[in-house]
């Protein structure tokens, strides 16, 4: 009798549960086990209520726990027993209904799934060739919402009424579009349109016509096959393309962007030709394949093997790749490969000046890349927030992804905290920043905003605060930031504060750091953090970066305990723009006069006696405890970069130099560690000399790169050891940008592990300055909650 006893019970689904195809499921669920009732989108979730035999309930509750959708993810399921309801004849899904505050979470973009890529190369399918082609599994998300609960009508979409068959296909739910919310199709969906300069210099609109919508795509295939540069506005932005195999345009990219060496990222239209391109790992495989469709730092080929031109990564034997993400990026690659000999391969990177942020939309990528396209390639779907690529390295050391720049396809995943609490904002960094909204037991890090030197991406980091804001309904009741006194993010923040009467505190720059990473970890005991990096405000006033640092998280404590030894910066941001300048500094540390290797970049003889003067009088030497900057000084010493373009040029070069094998197999040259003034110090001087010592000797550049990197590892693990021997701690925390150096992270991980110390890495954050946002917004929690 109990069996068939029945019985209704309702469940309250949060987490990433609207935008993935989940009422769907839930619909499919509860038809498959006999039920009847109602599942409806609301601002706590889903509500799910099923009636029908007992055994049939629970057995749809296990398969909602247990059979989720790809995309969905549940962070709880609430459930309670309700009286049956009389005459109930079907399972319907009813209306949504919204109220302010709630708990879901906003699904990322996703890529396009296969499904939708074999209707886009069916030619007898409706959609065939459309660059719009979504469903419940693939398609935008972030980028077209503009509010909880998710529906067609607070999307992007909402301007574009479904076509009978698209409404055919949304409400039938055998049907992978059912309840799809950006379904489209060529009668009803968004349009491409193409303008090229002439149209842009006579044509008084530059709206879609039937002029520039004919043959739009093949249009823009021209230009790339004709050695143009294309603008095509893709899932989160605006991105620049051109062919990979044609030097000239691809070095005339770089003029017109300004990025002589920074390396630039390659799209291909399928694994095959991504093999042909990197000899790749199943890790990379994965990584390129997986639902975000990330550029995936992967090892190339040699160039003689793949027809690729030296421009694309001239400082790096890796190169960023990836797959079509949007339908429209699928759509242009089957034309290119219709017609051209080879597999297509095009660079595929962010249209925006240097320093500024990507355009966004269609007039406003006209006016800005007027200098810089060939021609554009539009449409009328809007996007409602700017969202980069994402940026990672294939697992390595953590077993995890490392992150470079966490973006789309990943933001606004939420990182879990240890336990709910108010609404904090972490301000972020002044270079590559993201800034950090908690919500309950999630912390939310925004998509990468950039450097904030810039007006344009100071406004952008304005526009996207108040867009999270808005979209997870919260109101921050506190505001955390770097010490730095003139940094934007920390004067948005204070000034934030002092408007809305609020709590304010600032964090240095390594804290952050520290915090960032033992929360992502879930380390609220007492453990140490390494913080290496270019540079941070310390509250010494000198500029912090090769530190170790103890943390008691859940006290909201810390202080530090090691560093390197300083050295002096001539010239202060100059030296980080000359690196000779640094390497200059350290010889005379090391007591040492050693000529700087000949190079189109050496300096004149006037420039490095004016540095050598500087350094004797002490005149605009701004002291500095800095890893990055040591780095850059080997760098310089060895003749491998002597002036930058870019942050991290020097360091990438000396990394990519480094003979890897004899790294992590060579001979430690032991450094000293000292203590002076309270704090361990490991000898800037005195890795540097072990550098004027090998070159002396007539040693390569490779093995001396390779030494270098052990030394330095070695010294800091050391230090890392003697520091937690004293403090009873057996926990070591790696953070800060010099941690994305794959050999270093490496090395400092195998000597602490052969000391019985764990390493703390970062997994779901970059090491570099776009994670330390969240160990901001984590801090400000602790202190609120102590009052």
């Amino acid at each position: 009798m109990n069996r068939t006893r029945t019985l209704r019970r309702a469940f309250t689904a949060s987490g990433q549960v609207q935008g993935v195809g989940f009422r769907p499921f839930v619909h499919r669920l509860a038809r498959d086990n006999g039920l009847t009732g109602t599942v409806r989108n609301t601002s706590d979730g889903v509500r799910i209520e099923v009636q029908g035999e007992a055994h049939s309930v629970r057995r749809f509750g296990k398969g909602l726990r247990e059979d989720l959708p790809p995309l969905a993810r549940l962070a709880s399921l609430a459930e309670e027993t309700l009286a049956p309801v009389r005459g109930e004849k079907d399972f319907t899904i009813l209306a949504s209904l919204g109220h302010a505050g709630h708990s879901v979470l906003v699904s990322p973009d996703v890529g396009i799934c296969e499904d939708c890529l074999a209707d886009m190369r069916d030619a007898a399918n409706r959609r065939f060739a459309y660059p719009f082609t979504n469903c419940t599994n693939c398609g935008p998300r972030f980028t077209i919402t503009r509010a909880i609960p998710y529906d067609r009508a607070t999307t992007a979409m909402s301007c574009f009424p479904l076509c009978p068959d698209c409404a055919g296909e949304y409400g039938h739910p055998a049907d992978r579009r059912f309840h799809a919310q950006p379904i489209a199709c060529p009668v009803c969906g968004p349009r491409l349109w193409f303008v090229d300069k002439i149209t842009l210099e006579t044509a008084s609109d530059t709206g879609p016509t039937e002029e520039n919508r004919r043959d739009a795509p093949a249009r823009a295939e021209n230009i790339l096959l004709s050695g143009g540069i294309l603008a095509l506005k893709g899932l989160g932005g605006f991105q620049l393309a051109c062919d990979a195999r044609n030097s000239v345009v691809v070095s005339e990219l770089r003029r017109r962007k300004d990025r002589p060496h920074k390396a630039l990222a390659l799209m291909v239209r399928d694994m095959a030709a991504a093999r042909a391109l990197c000899a790749m790992e199943p890790e990379h495989e994965a990584l390129l394949q997986s639902v975000e469709k990330p550029i995936v730092l992967c090892p190339r080929r040699a160039w003689g093997e793949t027809s690729l031109c030296l421009e694309i990564a001239p400082d790096s034997d890796q190169i960023g790749l990836m797959l079509p993400g949007a339908p429209l990026h699928a759509a242009l690659f089957d034309r290119l490969a219709s017609r051209a000999g080879m597999p297509p391969v095009l660079v595929m990177t962010s249209a925006n000046a240097r320093g500024e942020p990507i355009c966004l939309g269609n007039r406003e990528a006209l006016a800005r890349l007027a200098g810089m396209a060939d021609a554009w390639l539009l449409h009328d779907r809007d996007i409602l927030c700017r969202v980069d690529d994402s940026v990672l390295a294939a697992p390595s050391t953590s077993g995890a992804p490392l992150f470079f720049r966490r973006a789309r396809g990943y933001v606004p995943r939420p990182l879990s905290l240890v336990e709910a609490g108010p609404c904090v904002f972490g301000a972020g960094a002044e270079l590559k920043n993201t800034f950090c909204l908690t919500r309950g037991a999630d912390a939310f890090v925004s998509q990468h905003i950039g450097d904030m030197e810039n007006p344009a991406t100071a406004a952008f980091y304005e526009e996207a605060a108040q867009h999270l804001e808005k979209l997870l309904e919260v109101r921050p009741q506190a505001f955390v930031c770097d010490a730095h006194p003139d940094f934007f993010a920390g004067r948005y923040a204070r000034e934030r504060a002092a408007r809305e009467g609020l709590p304010f505190w600032e964090l240095q720059h390594h804290a952050a750091h520290a915090a960032s990473v033992l929360a992502e970890n879930c380390c609220r005991e007492p453990a140490l953090a390494l913080c290496l990096d270019g540079a941070g405000f310390g509250l010494d006033n000198t500029v912090w970066g090769g530190e170790l640092l103890f943390m008691d998280l859940s006290a909201a404590r810390w202080r530090r305990v090691g560093r390197l030894t300083p050295f002096a910066l001539p010239g202060g941001d100059n030296a980080t723009r000359e690196p000779w300048r640094i390497a200059l500094a350290l010889q005379k540390l090391a007591r040492a006069n050693i000529a700087l290797p000949a190079s189109p970049d050496a300096p004149t003889d006037g420039a490095i006696s004016a540095v050598r003067e500087m350094l004797e009088k002490n005149l605009h030497c701004p002291q500095t405890s800095s890893c990055g900057r040591l780095f850059d000084a080997v760098s310089a010493q060895l003749g491998l970069c002597l002036k930058t373009t870019y942050e991290g040029q020097a360091a990438i070069r000396l990394e990519q130099t480094a003979d890897k094998k004899l790294a992590k197999n060579g001979v430690v040259q032991p450094v000293g560690i000292v203590k002076r003034e309270e704090l361990l110090e490991l000898d800037s001087a005195a890795l540097f000399a072990r550098v004027l010592d090998a070159l002396k000797n007539n040693e390569p550049a490779s093995v001396i790169a390779a030494r270098f990197h052990l030394n330095l590892a070695c010294g800091f693990a050391e230090m890392a050891a003697r520091a937690g021997r004293a403090l009873g701690v057996s926990k070591v925390g790696f953070s800060g940008g010099v941690m994305q150096n794959a050999l270093l992270t490496g090395l400092l991980t195998d000597f602490l592990e052969q000391q019985g110390i764990t390493p703390l890495l970062h997994h779901e954050l970059p090491p570099g300055d776009g994670g330390l946002s969240f160990g901001q917004a984590v801090w400000g929690r602790i202190l609120l909650r102590g009052g």
